[in-house]
């Protein structure tokens, strides 16, 4: 399974996102000193999901991390861009 179906997989089953948009940026790093080179390491993320709602921005953001901790923690995954919104908010 690609490293794009795992962080879909676990961010649907963690936080039941009603949008989910998960796009593989590695080409834009490639030859970057600390990229593991595998062409599954840099990840921009648009998620929105009721389990945001009331949670400040740095907490959604370690929600997400938490959902895919164990693909950071194997070093398969080297960065994530966030952007993390509860419904009704203005999605940018």
């Amino acid at each position: 399974m690609s490293a794009e179906a795992r962080l879909r997989e676990k961010l649907m089953v963690a936080l039941e996102p009603t949008r989910l948009d998960v796009v593989n940026e590695s080409e834009l790093h490639a030859g970057h000193r600390s990229s593991p080179g595998t062409g599954e390491s840099h990840f921009r993320i648009l998620i929105v999901s009721p389990k945001f709602t009331g949670v400040s921005r740095v907490g959604r953001h370690r929600m997400v991390n938490e959902a895919v901790a164990e693909e950071i923690a194997g070093g398969r995954i080297h960065a994530l861009a966030l952007s993390t919104y509860a419904p009704g908010e203005s999605v940018r």
